[in-house]
């Protein structure tokens, strides 16, 4: 076993797909392949179950990935310490988000930092940001593909996502209590009430965030999704539901942060109701924060202080 086959499965394991993590790697997809083959041989293990969409980690492969994952950073904080001046400095961050402006704003300062002088020079990185369903974002964190997740709980949902947090083998953090709100365009004839009941939206279309195969009420993106709503629209990305409250009469619920897109022609209004969302970050319990996963959440937290009057 070899610190090269280590990175080659966290990297596999990470893009989803042998190709993929060969590419981003500029290494030959033969030798990630052969890599893999040689771990499971020398473990007796199968790590990957493979498909026409890529690879998934099997259990075995999950575990592994978590020793994996011990031995490089362990590995890579040597060479921080004594090879640093041999080459360029690499970085990564991987986020998974529920559909919040405010992750994608840290996650803007955090790249725009890189190129600060108080930050150490980083010639090589690799930045993602995946706004995706709760799910994913909750496996993504898991299997260590994402070092960060981002996503709100209440009292309806916290029994089932606490639950599935302990079998992920992940934490959760709060950011901050937020009073639920309700978006709806600035055209809309509820825009100018003060607050909200649910007897007032009753006539108009729901609009949230689709989880494909976890679609349960448990999982939504918005508060009281369980509460049964004759018209309902879903959908998978805030360019889609920004246009939806900007030219139709429906709305959506959550935290009252209106995204930079949403500030001009959308309003945010209280919903009457005493449910609190509590809104935080899952990491995995096996994980060390890197430099740049902590820039990330000072970040998150400078972010969400600039918005402090939406907050419970």
């Amino acid at each position: 076993m070899t610190l090269q086959q280590l990175r080659y499965l966290i990297a596999i394991a990470e893009y989803g797909s042998i190709n993929a993590a060969a590419n981003n790697m500029y290494a030959s997809q033969s030798n990630l392949s052969t890599a893999v083959h040689d771990l499971e041989s020398e473990l007796g293990i199968t790590i990957f179950t493979r498909s026409n969409r890529g690879v998934t980690l099997t259990n075995d492969g999950t575990e592994l990935l978590g020793y994996a994952r011990q031995v490089i950073e362990q590995a890579d904080m040597l060479e921080e310490r004594y090879l640093s001046n041999m080459g360029p400095r690499s970085e990564r961050l991987a986020v998974s988000s529920q559909h919040y402006y405010f992750s994608v704003q840290a996650f803007t300062l955090t790249c725009e930092e890189l190129s600060d002088e108080g930050m150490p020079a980083v010639e090589e990185y690799d930045f993602v940001l995946r706004e995706c369903a709760t799910g994913q974002i909750i496996d993504d964190v898991r299997t260590f593909r994402s070092e960060i997740g981002i996503l709100y709980m209440d009292d309806f949902n916290s029994r089932v996502l606490s639950k599935a947090f302990d079998e992920a083998n992940v934490t959760f953090t709060q950011l901050f209590e937020a009073q639920p709100h309700v978006f709806v365009g600035a055209h809309h004839e509820l825009a100018g009430r003060a607050s909200l009941s649910f007897e007032d939206l009753e006539p108009y279309p729901r609009y949230s965030f689709e989880q494909g195969t976890n679609n349960s009420f448990y999982y939504a993106e918005e508060p009281f999704a369980a509460l049964p709503h004759k018209k309902n629209i879903r959908y998978s990305d805030r360019g889609t539901l920004t246009n939806l409250l900007m030219h139709y009469d429906g709305y959506t619920l959550s935290t009252g942060v209106l995204s930079e897109e949403m500030l001009s022609g959308i309003v945010s209004i209280p919903l009457n109701t005493d449910l609190r969302m509590r809104v935080g970050y899952i990491m995995h319990a096996e994980r060390r924060p890197s430099r740049l996963l902590e820039r990330y959440i000072a970040n998150l937290h400078n972010v969400i202080d600039s918005h402090a009057s939406f907050l419970a």
